[in-house]
């Protein structure tokens, strides 16, 4: 994935990782760790050639992730490889032989060095207007000299149109330090000597390979690994904001409650951050750019940002983020003699306090104390998953005893997760509510309750299609002792709802759909660059127990089969009805077509709430579809009645 292909890609502005030396990787340990990933991995068990093609493409892009070094023909040897360099290639991949990634760094270097001279051409006098930063999505390689020489005047361009709202002095540094960076990074991949190369071309081979086998699978050096060890500890200091980079500066995307930034409202949705503590971010990487804006707890941050174009200088003290996203929140809206409940849920967690059922089975409890509950809103949008006991134990809340989920690694095994509780927390009318940041254990929840008929899916027309799940060795590694060779993770398998289906790569289909941020978004597993593919087990509704052995299976047999979930239609009468309305409803709302048209549109910045008046117009549709089912099914009762 390019750097602009993931163009709506947000990071939290203290996940930062900069690289330091590469690790130290000799042509074995490079063999070993490839062999290692591929025994678990669920489709490739062995490297083939269209592993070492893509490979080949990776390596490219690691090297040049903008597109703004190679040229075309002086890379179409690994672009467009022949059989016999494919097959060249893997059997230098069992002999340990790296030497054809060398050649493509051989490449880089001269491309460095033609880089530096075309970049003495551009006359900063002379930039061209108006540049978007559309422009660089899904970039092809440049077909020639003039072509590169274009880009990256279109690229100073929109670089320097931030700059200028800045002073003269600040923007001379800002000049200094564009190339600053670009050098340090040309030093790096050009390396002191042959020993700190060879390292360096190790750990982007490893990098190429692994991504090679699907989109999830990737190699950790040691410090990216520390830092998602960071990001696991989730006791992190920033100012909590979610970034997007978009080349003339920092777009912020969203502001975490209780965040040092939601502080008086010091950072806005669609703030672009182009300068940390007098510090000129414009072109930097984001990576690069977030860690200048991490920092000690107490500690403050001077961000310079542009404001409807006006620019403002904001004081921001650092502090502990607390991801309220790892956790999950209550409210609701009265309705009639009663109330719609909201549960919130922002993942699916574990510690030794709580867990993600605990407190939605509290919430829930509490809620039914406290008022005459009629509906129950599962929010579970830009849920992106989490533990898979607790999507198991989420999703008995609303449903008997039955299978939840099945998982079949790569020997063809199929365990099955079941819920042996059988106590529902809640049994009125339940929807879920989905996104396209909908993913993982997310998706199972909705759609094993979709699978049973315990739910209506509402939303984006389907969620991310993230239907896999991964090993991590990073996960046994105490903190501080990541291997000094580096960690991954590798796919072993896919997840499978009680119908047997899966949500990889197609998602969960919602039964009504409302629109929302991301529904016009390329955001999902199938946008990636090479996903595992979709399939299908037998589903188990009827559920024989066969993955448990036989010693045990009499005995949970008498246990689990009573008040088993059945597959229910309580919904099915209503949907078509429930349908017309929101589009119906959704048509005379001026101010939804209003939200339509905007998030139609190629590059929208902020969210609905900062545009449309609104706290959450897909929310709102929702609440008005449950207030629809209310009434239908209360006057159903009275007809049967």
């Amino acid at each position: 994935m390019t750097r602009f292909r993931a163009f709506f890609l947000a990071l939290f502005c203290f996940m930062a990782c900069l690289e330091a030396k590469p690790p130290s990787l000799t042509p074995r340990d490079t063999r070993v760790k490839i062999e290692e990933i591929l025994r678990a991995h669920v489709t490739y068990q062995s490297l083939n050639r269209e592993i070492v093609r893509r490979s080949f493409e990776n390596y490219l892009e690691e090297l040049d992730p903008g597109k703004t070094y190679f040229i075309e023909n002086e890379i179409l040897t690994w672009t467009s490889p022949s059989d016999d360099l494919l097959l060249k290639g893997l059997q230098a991949y069992e002999h340990e032989d790296f030497s054809l990634f060398e050649e493509i760094h051989d490449v880089m270097i001269k491309a460095i060095k033609r880089r530096n001279l075309l970049e003495a051409k551009i006359d900063l006098t002379q930039l061209p207007k108006d540049v978007q930063p559309s422009e660089f999505k899904d970039l092809k390689w440049a077909k020639s000299e003039d072509e590169l020489l274009t880009r990256l005047i279109r690229i100073k361009a929109l670089q320097l149109e931030a700059a200028a709202k800045i002073d003269q002095d600040t923007k001379n540094h800002f000049l200094q330090r564009l190339s600053k960076r670009r050098f340090n990074k040309e030093e790096e991949l050009i390396a002191r000597n042959a020993s700190e190369k060879k390292r360096l071309v190790l750990s982007f081979v490893l990098k190429a390979t692994s991504s090679a086998l699907d989109s999830q699978t990737a190699y950790f050096t040691p410090s990216e690994a520390n830092q998602f060890m960071i990001q696991v500890q989730q006791r992190l200091f920033g100012i909590g904001a979610q970034l997007r980079d978009d080349l003339n500066g920092f777009t912020i995307m969203r502001v975490l409650e209780g965040s040092p930034a939601s502080v008086d409202n010091k950072l806005k949705v669609g703030d672009r951050i182009i300068a940390v503590d007098s510090e000129p971010v414009v072109g930097m990487e984001i990576t690069e750019a977030v860690e200048l804006i991490r920092g000690q707890q107490g500690t403050i941050v001077h961000l310079s940002v542009l404001r409807d174009e006006e620019k403002v200088d904001v004081e921001i003290t650092r502090g502990e983020v607390v991801l309220k996203e790892t956790r999950y929140e209550t409210t609701y809206e009265p309705y009639g003699d009663g109330v719609i409940g909201v549960l919130k849920l922002f993942s699916f967690y574990q510690d030794n306090n709580t867990s993600s059922a605990k407190d939605l089975a509290f919430a829930i409890d509490k809620l039914k104390a406290e008022h005459n509950v009629k509906g129950m809103i599962l929010d579970l949008r830009n849920n992106g998953g989490g533990l898979l006991p607790q999507a198991v134990a989420v999703t008995g809340l609303f449903i008997n005893r039955g299978v939840v989920v099945s998982i079949k690694d790569n020997s063809g095994e199929i365990q099955r997760l079941r819920n042996i509780d059988g106590k529902p927390a809640w049994e009125g009318p339940l929807v879920v509510l989905t996104n396209r940041g909908s993913a993982s254990a997310a998706e199972i929840v909705a759609q094993t309750l979709q699978d049973y008929g315990r739910t209506i899916i509402i939303g984006d027309p389907e969620t991310f299609g993230k239907g896999t799940f991964q090993t991590f060795t990073l996960e046994s590694a105490n903190y501080g002792k990541v291997n000094p060779m580096g960690e991954f993770k590798v796919t072993r398998g896919r997840y499978y709802t009680v119908s047997g289906k899966t949500p990889q790569l197609k998602g969960v289909s919602a039964d009504i759909v409302v629109p929302g941020i991301l529904s016009e978004m390329e955001v999902g597993e199938k946008y990636s660059k090479y996903p595992v593919e979709n399939d299908q087990i037998p589903p188990s509704f009827d559920d024989d127990l066969a993955d448990i052995p036989a010693l045990h299976r009499a005995q949970l047999l008498r246990l689990y089969k009573f008040n088993m979930q059945k597959i229910l239609t309580t919904y099915k009468p209503y949907i078509e009805t429930l349908r017309n309305n929101s589009k119906n409803r959704l048509s005379m709302n001026q101010n939804y077509q209003n939200f339509l048209k905007e998030i139609s549109k190629k590059e929208p910045l902020a969210e609905p709430s900062e545009v449309y008046g609104q706290s959450d117009l897909q929310l709102q549709e929702t609440y008005n579809i449950m207030k629809d089912l209310i009434f239908l099914e209360s006057v159903e009762e009275k007809l049967a009645s």
